[in-house]
This record gives structure tokens, sequence and C-alpha cells, in this order.
């Protein structure tokens, strides 16, 4: 089991750099994302859901303030480094031509394999339990460029799984999912994060299973981020001020929101 690895937040600032102009998203963000847990990143669109997640993965750089790994400033890690600390699932789609689902999870090994890029047993090993944790080996000599948007979203989750990082991020990845798929994707996610004790975080706008699963959510809005267990931010009273509107009411004793039916 990989150690417990906690990332933590300090005056954060996010946002984007060009030509000289700085556009800043949100900032002086100071919290921390604790392993061992499943945390669950909420807010409307465009309110920088990616864009935290984008940062917190060194995919663009912060406009403020310090990202810390187990205390080690994340501007410290090599490329090779981070791979072995942070796994990424982004809503990108690969453009893939001439590759299984199978070859695209075994890339998930290459922070491991040396200069040939060789897979040993154990590596295959790896390979084909990240496949049956998602639930796709029928699916491993598939050409990714075949699959539908549900299972490449699958593929690249097991991608993932296999590059056993003790840190993974996701963006929206029950997003191409059916029902029953959303809820497995999200059981094995709070799973992983209790039983080998991974840092997991993921936005998403699955806010019931967010509220029934996650152990902790992160709730994004302009005037700053929430941040509480699911009862604790209905008990106080904000996931009712970020619900509630004309039609719709929240229900704060079983975390679900109910929508009137028009007249």
């Amino acid at each position: 089991m990989s150690e417990i690895e906690n990332i933590e937040l300090r005056k954060l600032a996010i946002g984007y750099r060009s030509k000289g102009n700085e556009k800043t998203v949100a900032s002086d963000i100071s919290a921390t994302v604790n392993g061992g847990e499943l945390t669950c990143l909420l807010g409307q669109n465009g309110i920088g859901k990616s864009t935290l997640l984008r940062t917190l993965s060194a995919f663009q750089p912060a406009l403020g303030g310090e990202i810390f790994i187990n205390g080690t400033s994340l501007s410290s890690f090599t490329d090779k480094e981070l791979s072995r600390h942070l796994g990424v699932v982004l809503t990108e789609k690969p453009d893939l031509r001439n590759m299984t689902a199978r070859e695209l999870v075994e890339l998930g090994r290459s922070p491991y394999t040396g200069f040939w890029g060789g897979l040993t047993a154990d590596d295959e090993q790896v390979v084909e339990e990240a496949l049956q944790l998602v639930g796709i080996s029928s699916l491993a000599q598939r050409l990714v460029h075949t699959l539908s948007d549900g299972e490449r979203q699958k593929v690249m989750i097991a991608k993932a799984l296999a590059q056993q990082t003790p840190i993974i991020f996701l963006d929206e990845p029950t997003a191409f999912l059916d029902f029953p798929s959303k809820v497995e994707m999200m059981q094995l996610l709070g799973r992983l994060a209790h039983e080998q004790q991974k840092t997991i975080f993921l936005s998403t706008h699955d806010v019931e299973l967010a509220l029934q699963l996650a152990d902790r959510i992160w709730l994004m809005e302009r005037s700053g981020i929430s941040i509480d267990t699911p009862r604790g931010l209905a008990d106080d009273g904000t996931l009712s001020r970020f619900f509630e509107r004309d039609g719709i009411t929240f229900d704060k004793t079983a975390l679900t929101i109910h929508v009137r039916k028009a007249l």
C-alpha cells in the first residue's frame, strides 16, 4: 500500500496568463485534500473547477500561492517524480488510432518501465487488475477509437489505476456513463480511497451521488470554496443556499434535491 499523501493549498490563486494579461478565476484558496478520502468538487459551469484540477495536476501554473504534497512543493517535483505521485483523468478525449484499450491502459505503467518501455509480468498483472476493477476486461482488444464515450472514459480511469499513484485527480469521471455505471464508478473510487488509502479528488455534476458517497465536499462559488462533509454542509445551510431556487428544494435530511413539476 502506498504512503498516504495529503495535498495542501496555501493561498492558491488560479487562472490564466496570456500576452501579458492575467485572468484570475479564484484566489486565496487555503485548504487540504485528505488522503484516504473521496473528495468531490461541486460548482456551477464556468466557476473554475477544471482550472483548479489542471492547476493541482501541474498542467498549468498557479497565479499565486503554493501547492504541497506531504509538505513538498509541487513545483519541486520533476515530471518523472510527479508521474509516480499523480494519476490524472481529464475530460479531453484521446485522439488515438490503431491502439487497443489494453495498450492504452499499459501506458499507465510507463513511470516504472525502463528506457525501452517493456512490461514485466508484474506490470501485466497490474494492467489486468486495473481492467478488472473498472469492469472492462471484455474491451481489452477493442481499438480505442471504436469505443463509446463511456467505454473510453472507463479505459482512461483504468490507465490511471494502472499507474498506481497515491493521488488520483479526475475531471467529470462519470460524465458519459449511464446511471448504474455512474454509481459503480463512484463506489469504486470510494473503495480505492478507503481500502488503498488513496487521495481521490474529482469534479462532478452528479451532485446527489457526490452527496451520498463522498467523504468531503468542496463547493466552489464566486464567493469562495466551502469545505466540509456532506452532512456538515447540509446542516449549516450551505447546500440549501446553493441548490434552492424557484421550483427546486433541497432535503437536507436525505441529502436529495426535489424538483417541482411544471404546471
